[in-house]
């Protein structure tokens, strides 16, 4: 008795296969997320390292927590932005939004003010 199973198409079969170049644009965007992530863990290790011995130790770990938690939730997100435009661009959808600029402009925000708690700690 032979089973005649089929198994399921996987998501990134689905549908009509994108024109390259926009798949190749998606996974660009996708790494340049993942750069930025990487870019702010080392920013959070730097300020480990250097700033908390020299500055107010409150608002040096304040500051490196946010670039962690930006970064890591960066990293984490990315993947499934580049899966949801992979999918909408295979179904000729529209794009879907996205808040990880929203998120990033917060972080980024946050680490600004632990910054001038430095600086102004330091002077």
């Amino acid at each position: 008795m032979t089973g005649d199973r089929t198994r399921p198409t996987p998501w990134y079969e689905e549908g009509e296969e994108p024109d390259y170049r926009f798949s190749l644009a998606n996974e660009r965007t996708f790494l340049a997320w993942i750069r930025t992530g990487l870019a702010l863990l080392a920013g959070a290790v730097a300020v480990a390292q250097f700033v908390l011995p020299f500055a107010n130790r409150a608002a040096g770990i304040a500051l490196g927590a946010v670039l962690a938690l930006t970064g890591t939730v960066l990293c984490a997100c990315s993947y499934g932005r580049w899966r949801r435009v992979q999918h909408a661009m295979r179904h000729s959808r529209p794009l879907p939004m996205t808040r990880l600029p929203r998120l990033v402009g917060w972080g980024m925000s946050l680490a600004g003010l632990a910054v001038l708690l430095i600086v102004l700690a330091v002077r």
